[in-house]
């Protein structure tokens, strides 16, 4: 609880001080002046004080007869009991307080007296700062960008959000004129009208936001304003009315075990891509301008670290948005295949194929855009092939003879180092300067913990909706193994731990116990926690094996032990549940 201030010395004064009278010797009042924390004391005759005794003067003239009257001083620090003891700058002392109209002492404030106002100030200064601590804390974890202005316009506070949103670092930002941090910004209209503007939208970036712009009024005058990002994008909107049309749903209905799913929204918006770290703040910036052009995109990154969420924003937010949007997993298509998939082919081109042709996924993404996964691993005679489609924009069907006129925006995708790649001459290099126009690098899970709860936090309604069930919490313990965990599966493998432990807790809050049980045996380290890929891949099996299991028994359970039934509905013979159930014995 911080200590209230107060500085004036009628808080402080000693009102019972010890005084001598004119009358005491000077070795009676070297007595009374070793028994106080100060060198002097008042003489006091009648209420009224005739000034001070020191001890210097008491020692220098102890061999005198004379009495304490005869070394009297006069010059001492009177002050009245409004005094601030911040105004005491040289910290001497001590005060002697007098009544403002008698000039009677009313109490002195000593050396105890003032030691003991420092150690308040001191307290006061550390709560106060502690205070900051938590403001500026506060101030730089809330989810909304916030810049605060200064009269002129001048940007005074500027948080992380922010900071990371528009692409400037705090230290550039504080000083300058907000209208060159913040493109299109009207916190210099609201400075000059003293009006709020809340809730308007504002295109920032390339996106369109939803945003507070709020005077700051002072004794009847503008001294600032403050500019809070409070949407990032129309789906968060969409999703707070989408719930709170559910809670009315669900009032509606007292209790029915089920209620109305929201629409799902077709189009992906940048603040689908969950995360305020940094590393993927970065991302989502370049991202932004990449939707906005028509150039070829090449996103690198680990298995599983979202390249295609990333791909799938670029189109939907860029201009062919109302066009195709055509994936193609060179990975996964056996080399043979590829190159019908991609480029299509022409009637009779194979035996055995549909007599009218058919077009390749190059020709179907045609106005849209063409999104080529794991590029890295296509063969290099298809590369060649792509690299003239790009230079000659059109596309030539196998066993076709006329060219087609093509116009695509192509994404392209790796977890390869393409460089490394063309050194192997796995990889060309005329084809990897056509992609690497706009680079975008998507990090790791392991360089963004800070966004764990956020995607956790989006992820946990999606599930009890998707499987109809009640939203489901999750204990910090679990939070901090998380936040040590160095996710070689990137943000899948966190999904797939997250539904995990979704299905086999008990109960509505997850907890330790429900982790894998690689978090909880497993040394923890930055280089690698679960050992090699292998043992991962076999705790993952087991997990997945634990999960089966339960989900078999839940539906013994529901057709009361048929095994008959039980394999129907879960679309397997009858002879592979008794072969599974075999294994779980």
């Amino acid at each position: 609880m911080p200590i209230a201030a107060n500085d004036h010395v009628k808080q402080w004064m000693n009102i019972q001080p010890m005084t001598i009278s004119k009358h005491h010797t000077l070795r009676e009042s070297l007595l009374l002046l070793s028994k106080t924390a100060d060198k002097e004391l008042p003489v006091v005759e009648d209420g009224q004080m005739l000034g001070v005794v020191t001890l210097q003067d008491c020692v220098e003239y102890l061999d005198s007869n004379n009495g304490t009257f005869s070394i009297l001083r006069t010059e001492f620090r009177a002050v009245s009991d409004d005094f601030s003891l911040k105004e005491n700058t040289n910290g001497g002392g001590p005060f002697y307080v007098l009544h403002e109209k008698t000039g009677a002492l009313e109490g002195i404030v000593g050396r105890d007296e003032i030691m003991a106002y420092y150690e308040h100030v001191r307290e006061r200064e550390a709560e106060a700062q502690k205070t900051i601590e938590w403001l500026k804390l506060s101030f730089d974890t809330a989810y909304e960008g916030v810049a605060i202005v200064d009269d002129k316009g001048i940007v005074q506070l500027f948080n992380e959000t922010y900071s990371r949103f528009v692409g400037v670092t705090r230290k550039e930002a504080i000083g300058r004129p907000v209208e060159k941090v913040i493109e299109n910004t009207r916190l210099p209209v609201v400075l000059k009208t003293g009006v709020p503007e809340r809730n308007q939208p504002h295109r920032l970036q390339g996106q369109e936001l939803v945003v507070h712009r709020l005077p700051i009024w002072q004794d009847g005058k503008v001294i600032g304003a403050v500019g809070m990002l409070v949407y990032e994008g129309t789906s968060e909107i969409q999703q707070v009315l989408q719930r709170m049309e559910l809670l009315h749903t669900a009032e509606k209905q007292s209790g029915k075990e089920t209620v109305e799913k929201p629409v799902k929204q077709g189009r992906v918006h940048f603040e689908d891509i969950i995360g305020e770290s940094p590393a993927i703040a970065k991302a989502k910036k370049i991202s932004r301008k990449a939707a906005q052009t028509k150039a070829t995109v090449l996103l690198t990154g680990e298995t599983g670290a979202g390249k295609e969420p990333f791909a799938r924003v670029i189109h939907d937010m860029g201009t062919r948005s109302n066009s195709p949007f055509i994936a193609l997993n060179c990975a996964a298509i056996p080399d043979s295949l590829l190159e019908s998939e991609l480029f299509g082919y022409m009637k009779g081109a194979f035996t055995g194929t549909r007599n009218e042709g058919k077009p390749g996924k190059i020709e179907l993404a045609n106005g849209g855009t063409l999104f080529l996964d794991e590029i890295g691993d296509m063969p290099l005679a298809t590369q060649a092939k792509i690299l003239r489609v790009l230079q000659e924009k059109e596309v030539d069907r196998v066993g076709g003879t006329q060219p087609i006129p093509v116009d695509f925006r192509l994404i392209a995708a790796t977890n390869k180092d393409l460089q490394k790649q063309i050194q192997e001459e796995k990889f060309r290099q005329d084809l990897f300067y056509r992609l690497h126009v706009m680079p975008l690098h998507i990090p790791p899970l392991r360089q963004r913990k800070q966004d764990i709860p956020l995607i956790i936090a989006h992820q946990l309604p999606k599930l009890s909706e998707i499987y109809e069930t009640n939203e489901k919490t999750i204990d910090k313990e679990v939070l901090q193994l998380m936040f040590r965990y160095d996710w070689p599966g990137n943000v899948r493998e966190l999904l797939n731990v997250l539904e995990q432990m979704f299905h086999l807790c008990d109960g509505d809050h997850i907890q330790v116990k429900d982790l894998p049980e690689s978090f909880t045996e497993q040394p923890v380290g930055e280089a690698n926690v679960l050992g090699s890929l292998s043992e991962w891949q076999e705790r993952k099996h087991k997990q997945e094996q634990k999960y089966e299991q339960k989900h078999i028994e839940h539906v013994l359970e529901e057709v009361n032990g048929n095994k008959s039934e039980a394999a129907k509905r879960l679309g397997i013979s009858r002879a592979t549940l008794y072969n599974k159930l075999s294994r779980f014995s």
